[in-house]
């Protein structure tokens, strides 16, 4: 009896934080103002390439980083910034995580790219975010086609969600190596959380 009544106290702990879990508010105008700063432990950035036209080449970035400010009353004024460290490129192969990162992306020149956003275009949940990428030594305008997962409550602070996507084309950005055995197109899928500072 005992024993149960132990697996019951254990079970009741462990479940107690997903009781308490609620789902995050999609309601915009709702979100608290202020500053946000990117949670490293939910985000991501990939990439994919189409190789010799017969698959797409998969790549990450794991070092980078983010923030945005936020106003409730103008949320189209909202204001974020990227950066990223070309040198974190990554594709699981060595080898090509070190040359590549110089050959395709001038990281031993310009070893960060940024994105300023410029302007903000809302649609309830959905959205665009249009804003200045540097890359290679190039500054072009770049649209991100973004949806917002919501907000809420979480590890004693306010948390907010986004995925993000676009298409650009390398050889805009100065990348013209290979051509046209690599493709021109690069897409790109944005994971982030955000925590309030």
């Amino acid at each position: 009896m005992n024993r149960r009544l132990a697996f019951v106290a254990a079970a009741a702990l462990l479940l107690a934080p997903l009781s308490a879990w609620s789902a995050p508010s999609t309601d915009v105008a709702a979100m608290p103002a202020g500053s946000y700063a990117l949670d490293k432990t939910h985000a991501s950035i990939t990439g994919r390439v189409l190789h010799q036209g017969y698959s797409f080449y998969t790549f990450r970035f794991n070092k980078f980083d983010a923030d945005f400010t936020y106003d409730p009353a103008a949320p189209e004024k909202s204001a974020l910034k990227v950066s990223i460290d070309l040198a974190s490129f990554s594709t699981g192969y060595d080898k090509a995580d070190t040359a590549f990162p110089v050959e395709f992306l001038g990281a031993d020149k310009n070893p960060t790219a940024t994105f300023v956003s410029t302007a903000i275009v809302r649609n309830g949940d959905k959205g665009k975010i249009t804003g200045a990428l540097t890359l290679n030594g190039v500054t072009k305008p770049v649209t991100l086609d973004v949806t917002f997962h919501g907000f809420g409550a979480s590890g004693g602070g306010t948390r907010a969600g986004f995925s993000a996507s676009t298409v650009i084309k390398r050889s805009e950005f100065n990348s013209s190596k290979n051509l046209p055995v690599i493709g021109d197109d690069v897409a790109l899928a944005i994971e982030v959380e955000f925590k309030k500072t």
